[in-house]
This record gives C-alpha cells, structure tokens and sequence, in this order.
C-alpha cells in the first residue's frame, strides 16, 4: 500500500514539473517572438541599435549554418558577417517581424550559394574533422565516434546545395518544418520532399 501511494506521488511531481517546463518553454518562445517583432520594427525604422541586437540574437546560429553547409572557420566568418551587412542594405524587404529568422536565414543560404559558385572550378572545400588537443590520448569508442561523424560530416558536404541545406537547417540549426521551410523559401511540402531525399542518399552513403 505505501509503495501504491508513494508511486502515486511521484508521478504527481512528476506530472506539475512537465506542466511547470511546458509553460516555461511557452512562455520563453513567445518572450523570443515578442523581441524578435520588436528588433524588426526597430530595423525598418532603420535604426543602428537594432541592427547591432540582430547580431547578438543571431551570429552564432548564422555562423554555425556557415560551417554546417560546409565553409571552414575563417570563410564562415567572413559569410556570416555579410550575411548580417545585405540584411542591413535590404532591410526594406522585411515585411513581417514574426519572419524575422527565416528572412535572416534566407539571406544566409543565399551568400553561401553564391560563394559556392564562385568557387565551383576550385577543389571543393569539405566540412573541417573535430579537432582534439594534440596531448589528448583518444579512446578507442572515442575515435569511432570522430570517425563516424566525419564520415557523416563529408556525406552532408557531398550534397546537392538545396538538399544540404535542409539537413542543415532541420537537423542542426534545430529549426522546425515549418520555420525550417520558411528558411528555405519553399513550401513545406517541398522541403519535406528535399529533406526525405537527403535522408535517403546520406543512408545509402554511411551505412
């Protein structure tokens, strides 16, 4: 009987901190969105202090898509800096403050794909191993971990521009299908499409 009530009670604790995280994470989104609205209509005001908040909020996402898509370190940096100077020149595009991030991914993708083509008779730059300290002593689990997601790391790099950037921005800029879609600019029937084929030749490439 006193473990029956002692269950009980656990899973009622249980329960109200679920409750308790589900309301926490509710309320932190909309606390996003509410900033996010506002630096955009800041921005189309045009002014400098909400330009420099936009890049607060979303340098290292912009940067971490620059590595995902493939750039190395500096070349990343670089991308991600001009990615944040043409949002700035085309502000007078952005029409809606809830589509703040897609829109600052959208310019994003499209600085990459034009620094791919400049670079398309140059040997193609694939996604940069971990690094480790060079004191490190790895263990043998370790280093079939490293190996695994190098591999998984240059069959990403591997891919069609369009394909790879869906896997991107699903699955490691942790955007959803639909913020993830609207990312892409397409239609969310057309990045599920993209995002199945991704799936389909990275499975074929690592298994």
């Amino acid at each position: 009987m006193m473990e029956k009530r002692e269950k009980a009670i656990e899973q009622r604790v249980e329960s109200a901190h679920l409750k308790r995280k589900a309301v926490d994470l509710r309320g932190s989104k909309d606390r996003s969105a509410e900033r996010e609205y506002s630096v955009a209509a800041r921005l189309r005001r045009g002014e400098r202090a909400a330009a420099e908040e936009l890049v607060d909020m979303y340098y290292e996402r912009i940067y971490s898509f620059m590595r995902g898509v493939g750039h190395g370190r500096h070349i990343s940096e670089d991308l991600t800096q001009e990615t944040f100077l043409r949002a700035w020149a085309h502000i007078g595009q952005l029409r809606n403050g809830r589509a703040l991030g897609g829109w600052l991914y959208r310019i994003a993708g499209n600085v990459s794909r034009v620094y791919w083509r400049k670079q398309k008779n140059r040997k193609f730059a694939s996604i940069e191993h971990i690094e480790r300290a060079a004191n490190e002593k790895a263990e043998p689990e370790k280093v079939s971990q490293y190996e695994e997601l190098a591999r998984l790391q240059e069959a990403v790099a591997r891919l069609p521009w369009k394909l790879r950037k869906v896997i991107v921005l699903h699955y490691m800029q942790h955007l959803t299908i639909v913020e993830a879609a609207e990312a892409a600019g397409v239609r969310e029937g057309t990045f599920k499409s993209r995002l199945n084929r991704a799936l389909q030749i990275l499975r074929k490439q690592v298994s």
